[in-house]
């Protein structure tokens, strides 16, 4: 029997965990719904209430300093952050998903049942402040993913989900170990504990003078690497993008690497945000950087198929991204926030305009979308304007984005790697511009009956909104993501 004074020490705080809890309730109520539901779009208005009740609850939490669960829960402006990104995430490409399912016979309840329980593991990840509770999150997410990248049963989503499946248990098994020589060199498993250790480890020298931890870096950034999709780590993200059905390509690009930037945010500056050791760190993020732009942009100019040249694409953000994450100041760690919203809204667009056009016309192709612009003019708008966010030109949230990250490095004196970031978005232009130019300017085929359906029109719409909103009026966010980012040097 568990005592008085155990419960003390382990303060199980419910009211910390609820929006979790109301998520993963919905998820089970979902799936158990789809046994007697007749009308299967119930099951998506399910889940958005479900989301919405879990956003609420989140909200709720926003201001609270406080740990739970024996300071395995943390609960601050940044893990709520996080929590609604996902849910706002979640929430689109839940409407987003409602024409592409009714390709499914069956197992509707399960797929939308999986990306809850994908979603409750995301915003696990962003809340835990502890190795294990950590790798389970992280766990969570990424089989719930590997279920949805096969949900097609054809033979290219099978191979996506296989792939996914390996190269994510080798990551996982890299990282498993990079947590191991951190829990041997600092005694625990907690990320305050093994902060405070490693501060006295790096009193006497640099990390470079201590190989256990040294190692434990670099171990724990190839598994989160997997998560971002960085050079090296981004061998999956072409056949597993191309391969996944198009909405869970869509949540893959953006929800999944939110989850690896929140873990690197967390566990970098908590436990190697020492000046004299970050400084050395840095350098390795700013070399990946610089990698995973120019060969993501490379790539995908090669690409005939849009979603594999989204899917390099997205290798690409991960290194702008990476930028904001490299300079080291609150700056740049509020500019990761702001280009993670940014980029949430731009690249959703894009995939839910992919999937409207892809219904009309039956294909991926970029040259099959050929005459959208007269065809279906609000759908190429969407994607076309998506795409000049995802270049960075103005008055989009693409151009804000990196504006904000490529002013936090000029300002901490990494002038070359922004040099380098200008100069692959020009690069990225000649790529990102041809689906633009075969919209407007290419033959049209034959026309197509086929029409979004009411909820795929509110994402478009509301995805739009974010790009031209954000690039037109930013301040408001740049000022939640300035204020969730304070705790991490606090």
């Amino acid at each position: 029997m568990v005592s008085m004074i155990d419960l003390d020490l382990i303060n199980p705080n419910l009211l910390h965990l609820a929006p979790e809890l109301s998520l993963f309730i919905a998820a089970f109520a979902v799936i158990v719904l789809d046994l007697v539901a007749r009308d299967k779009r119930l099951l998506a208005w399910v889940s958005g209430a479900g989301l919405a009740i879990a956003a609420t609850l989140a909200l709720g939490l926003w201001g609270e300093r406080a740990t739970s669960f024996a300071d395995a829960l943390i609960v601050d402006e940044l893990s709520v952050f996080f929590k609604l990104l996902f849910l706002g995430i979640t929430f689109l490409v839940v409407l987003a998903s409602q024409d592409y399912v009714r390709k499914f016979e069956r197992f509707q309840g399960e797929y939308y049942g999986l990306i809850l329980f994908a979603c409750v593991g995301m915003m696990l990840v962003a809340s835990v402040g502890e190795l294990v509770s950590l790798y389970i999150a992280l766990e969570l997410q990424a089989f719930s993913l590997i279920a949805l990248a096969g949900f097609l049963k054809d033979a290219r989503s099978a191979e996506s989900s296989v792939k996914f499946l390996l190269l994510s248990a080798i990551s996982t098994a890299v990282m498993l170990y990079g947590m191991a020589l951190l829990l041997g060199a600092t005694g625990s498993t907690y990320l305050t504990d093994i902060a405070g250790r490693t501060r006295e480890a790096f009193a006497a020298g640099r990390l470079a003078d201590n190989a256990p931890l040294l190692l434990a870096l670099v171990f724990l950034l190839v598994g989160f690497g997997f998560k971002i999709a960085t050079i090296p780590f981004q061998m999956w993200v072409p056949d597993v993008y191309e391969g996944a059905p198009t909405p869970i390509t869509a949540y893959l690009s953006v929800a999944s690497k939110a989850a690896g930037f929140a873990v690197l945010l967390r566990v970098f500056y908590a436990v190697f945000g020492e000046d004299t050791v970050a400084t050395d760190w840095r350098m390795l993020v700013a070399v990946l950087a610089i990698v995973s732009m120019t060969v993501g942009n490379v790539a995908a100019i090669a690409q005939q198929n849009i979603k594999r040249m989204l899917a390099y694409s997205t290798i690409a953000h991960a290194g702008y991204i990476m930028v904001g994450l490299a300079t080291l100041t609150q700056l740049g760690q509020g500019s990761v926030l702001f280009y993670l919203v940014a980029y949430s809204f731009t690249n959703l667009g894009a995939f839910f305009a992919i999937i409207a056009i892809a219904n009309r016309t039956g294909s991926d192709e970029i040259d099959d979308f050929a005459g959208m612009g007269r065809q279906a003019p609000f759908l190429a708008f969407v994607l076309g304007v998506s795409l000049v966010s995802l270049i960075g030109l103005p008055p989009t949230a693409g151009f804000m984005g990196k504006l904000y990250v490529f002013n936090a490095a000029v300002q901490d004196g990494l002038w070359w790697l922004v040099l380098a970031g200008v100069l692959n978005s020009v690069l990225s232009a000649y790529y990102y511009l041809r689906p633009i130019r075969v919209m407007y300017l290419g033959e049209p085929k034959a026309a197509t009956s086929s029409l979004p359906s009411l909820p795929m029109r509110a994402a478009l719409a509301i995805s739009l909104g974010g790009v031209i909103l954000l690039g037109i009026l930013p301040g408001g966010l740049i000022d939640l993501a300035a204020s969730a980012v304070r705790i991490l040097t606090a």
